[in-house]
C-alpha cells in the first residue's frame, strides 16, 4: 500500500496476457474493491512480487491465485511507467510483461476480490474496443497493448503458433 501512496515509490510489477485454445485473450474488469482504477478493464492478471520473490515465480503464483490456472509463461518485455489515480494514489512501476495460455481442460477460478467481470476476445476486437473506449482501460494496459499490438506483435503470433 505504501508504494502506491502519493506519487508512489518505484517497485516491481508484472502483467500477464492469458490466451485460450482459440487464441482469444482474457481481459478482466477490476473489482470495485481495488483502491486504484476500480471498475476499469485491464489485462488478464497483474500484480507485484513479494519481497525476495523473483518476477517469474510471482507471476505464476498470482496467475493461480487470481484465475486458478497454471502453466508456462513467456517473457516479452519490461517497461517503466507512472500513473496517478485521482487523489487516491499512483502506480510507479517497473513492469515485466508475460504471455500465457490456458491448457485444455483448465477452468478459471476467479478471485472476486480482484476481478468483477471477464471477457475472452479476439485481438482485432480488442483493438476496436480500445480505439472506441480507451478511457475504460487501465493506463498500464493501454501502454502494454500499444506495444504488444505494435513492436511485439510477432512475439504474440509466434507464441500462439507454438
Amino acid at each position: 500500500e505504501e508504494a502506491h501512496r502519493g506519487q508512489g515509490l518505484t517497485h516491481r510489477a508484472f502483467s500477464i496476457f492469458l490466451f485460450d485454445a482459440d487464441d482469444n485473450l482474457l481481459l478482466h474488469e477490476r473489482s470495485q474493491e481495488k483502491p486504484l482504477w476500480p471498475g476499469f478493464w485491464t489485462n488478464s492478471c497483474c500484480s507485484h512480487p513479494r519481497r525476495g520473490e523473483d518476477i517469474l515465480s510471482a507471476a505464476k503464483r498470482r496467475l493461480y491465485e487470481e484465475l486458478g490456472v497454471g502453466g508456462s509463461l513467456r517473457y516479452v518485455y519490461q517497461f517503466y511507467y507512472q500513473a496517478k489515480y485521482l487523489d487516491v494514489g499512483s502506480e510507479n512501476e517497473k513492469c515485466s510483461v508475460f504471455l500465457a495460455r490456458m491448457t485444455l481442460g483448465q477452468h478459471l477460478d476467479i478471485d472476486p476480490a480482484e476481478i468483477s467481470n471477464i471477457k475472452w476476445m479476439p485481438l482485432a476486437e480488442i483493438d476496436r474496443w480500445v480505439r472506441r473506449e480507451s478511457d475504460s482501460f487501465t493506463p498500464w494496459f493501454l501502454l502494454e497493448w500499444k506495444a504488444l499490438a505494435g513492436e511485439y506483435r510477432d512475439q504474440i503470433t509466434d507464441f500462439l503458433k507454438a
